[in-house]
């Protein structure tokens, strides 16, 4: 049973907000990757809820330049979250094979660096490879909204179709190295992680969690659409002109359509409620941190203290004395 557009739009605008919650805390340690997987995620949810708003129970054109940038940017979507998942463990892998945590002002200028070209500068890249196999400029779900086509020809794999598991891929390889060396190294570990001061014993075992669901997710996930084009027809690529001799047009698809199809409703279902998945999965782990609930109480005396109903000397007072 597929849960009703309104069931999605509300859980979608839910994952957008919780998901944002613990972006502050993972600025300040330089948690590039998180604060990457928390972009992308919370974008994914944001996008796939305008889009259910403004197609619910509808296929009409309103919007084709928001459905030119979001269908480009859903292709990104299914990159960016596993590089950005990628980078996560790539620095829980250097944390336990490290002998010290502290890190120059330039070394870590320069792992930033590396972490926003994996996970931001590749998705963009695979965005502009998606053109070459895009046959035309954008399909429109009755209840789905925007949705970029792309032509189920050869390149279309190792173009744009295959790197969600190929990254999923060297995530699991980093995953198990990072398990082996925090296994034979956890007193080393635990005691590295008790004397910094950017990244808690607790903060280090949950971001593992993380990374470990999306990689398990991120394979068979990917897999499903390569499976999936691969056993229907493919056809032969015919050249660039003949790709995007009719790129202009745009497909509008009804629910009583795409709905007839198994594989549409799990593929397209599918596809959106990740973005709301990995949100709270995320959440779940992070949203009620010791370090975030901190936050909620300074945000809460902030707000309080702008209406008036705590003093800036009651605080301090209330500080003084315990």
């Amino acid at each position: 049973m597929v849960p009703s557009n309104s069931v999605f739009s509300a859980f979608a605008f839910i994952g957008f907000v919780l998901v944002t919650i613990p972006l502050p805390c993972h600025l300040q340690s330089w948690n590039t990757g998180t604060c990457m997987y928390i972009a992308w995620t919370s974008l994914g949810c944001l996008t796939q809820f305008i889009n259910s708003i403004i197609w619910n129970d509808n296929v009409v054109n309103w919007a084709p330049v928001w459905c030119d940038i979001t269908a480009r940017f859903i292709i990104g979507f299914t990159v960016g979250i596993p590089a950005s998942s990628l980078c996560m463990i790539r620095r829980l892998y250097r944390i336990a094979t490290m002998q010290s945590l502290n890190r120059t002002r330039d070394e870590r200028r320069r792992a930033v660096v590396i972490d926003l070209s994996i996970g931001v500068g590749f998705p963009c890249v695979i965005m502009a490879l998606e053109y070459i196999v895009q046959g035309h400029r954008f399909d429109i779900f009755e209840q789905i909204g925007c949705f970029p086509f792309t032509l189920n020809t050869p390149p279309a794999y190792p173009l744009v179709l295959m790197w969600p598991v190929v990254i999923g891929l060297i995530s699991a390889i980093y995953a198990v190295l990072t398990f082996r060396a925090a296994w034979w190294g956890k007193a080393r570990l635990e005691e590295l992680l008790r004397t910094n001061c950017h990244i808690s014993a607790s903060h280090y075992w949950r971001l593992m969690a993380v990374c470990g669901v999306e990689i398990l997710c991120t394979v068979p996930i990917g897999l499903y659409p390569i499976i999936m084009d691969a056993t229907q027809h493919v056809s032969p690529w015919t050249g660039w002109s003949d790709v995007h001799s009719n790129f202009s047009s745009v497909e509008q698809i009804s629910t009583d359509v795409w709905q007839k199809e198994l594989s549409n409703v799990v593929g397209l279902e599918m596809m959106r409620w990740l973005y709301v998945f990995c949100a709270f999965v995320f959440f779940a782990f992070f949203g009620l941190a010791e370090e975030v609930r901190m936050g909620y109480c300074r945000a809460f005396r902030s707000f309080a203290r702008s209406l008036g109903y705590l003093s800036d000397t009651s605080h301090t007072n209330t500080s003084a004395y315990g």
